[in-house]
């Protein structure tokens, strides 16, 4: 378990981290979003004990990292894969973790097995590519059999079969009891593999929960409807309180209403329904309407960057 209270970080005036509060429970997998600048790395390094708060706690497992005797067996990081001598080879780089913290050596060769690293162990890491590296990264991670995961954009660079072993990885983990917390931007695989979500913006906290609860309160799921007397049925939906919006002759979709109260009041009025469909709004959707005003590093449209060439 991860657990944040009041937890600030400033450099000089700037404030990277404004005074937030989670507990990322075991048993799940939370992901961490936000845009860049946003303070998931420096909310990241302060809960492994590589930037110290400006004010607050955190503390994984019930005590703050440095107070943890053996930390990689509780507590397994990924922030950054490059972090690594490339003059050595992944197994003498396992092999230096594993007995600076006091780990049998058969544990290298079970994560270099897990990660799928077994025809490159040998090779020096200058000459890996940057999804292999990344690989090395959770192999490390995962070296002292950690009850807590926090893995930094851990896809970064994979194949889609590397993100698809990724996602089953953590979700095996978290099925297994154990506490992960990663980031990413890729918002269709966060949406396949996290089960609660902590979305940062400026510093502050402006969502939280399970994923599904966090899509819905930013915007509610409608209901697409296809019906030869659609204007009458719309009708019905707005009497019924439902916002419409008509899109096409014969269609419309309607927020504020079950698709069962479209279906019953057609039925009513004997009115024929070629499709009632409900639509959900999608984690990139949500994400991009809860961090609009978040965003710190904003790029032009592609209309203004043309404009700006010619």
């Amino acid at each position: 378990m991860i657990e944040a209270q009041n937890l600030t970080k400033r450099y000089g005036d700037k404030t990277a981290v404004d005074g937030i509060s989670f507990t990322i429970p075991p048993g799940t997998v939370t992901g961490f979003l936000g845009p860049n600048g946003a303070g998931k790395s420096t909310t990241m390094r302060m809960i492994v004990g590589l930037d110290r708060p400006t004010s607050g706690t955190v503390t994984v497992n019930g005590r703050a990292y440095a107070q943890h005797r053996s930390p990689l067996r509780e507590v397994g990081a990924l922030l950054d894969a490059k972090a690594v001598h490339t003059g050595r080879s992944a197994r003498s780089h396992l092999r230096t973790m594993a007995a600076t913290h006091g780990l049998p050596a058969r544990r290298v060769d079970e994560v270099i097995e897990m990660t799928g690293l077994g025809a490159v162990a040998k090779k020096r890491v200058g000459g890996f590519s940057l999804g292999m590296g990344q690989r090395l990264g959770i192999a490390s991670a995962l070296l002292g059999d950690p009850r807590t995961l926090i893995l930094d954009e851990p896809v970064n660079g994979l194949d889609p079969e590397g993100v698809k072993w990724v996602r089953t990885l953590v979700r095996h983990l978290a099925a297994e009891g154990r506490t992960v917390f990663l980031s990413s931007h890729l918002m269709s695989e966060m949406a396949q593999t996290a089960d609660q979500l902590l979305v940062i913006g400026r510093g502050k906290i402006i969502a939280a929960g399970p994923v599904q609860d966090v899509i819905d309160g930013v915007q509610d799921a409608s209901v697409h409807v296809r019906s030869p007397r659609a204007a009458e049925l719309a009708d019905l939906a707005r009497s019924a309180g439902a916002s419409v919006t008509t899109t096409e002759p014969g269609t419309f979709d309607a927020r504020g209403v079950t698709a069962e109260t479209i279906g019953n009041a057609a039925a009513r009025r004997g009115i024929a329904v070629h499709e009632l469909t409900i639509r959900r709004a999608s984690l990139e959707e949500a994400y991009m309407n809860l961090t609009q005003d978040a965003v710190e590093y904003r790029s032009e449209t592609t209309h203004e960057a043309m404009e700006a060439v010619r």
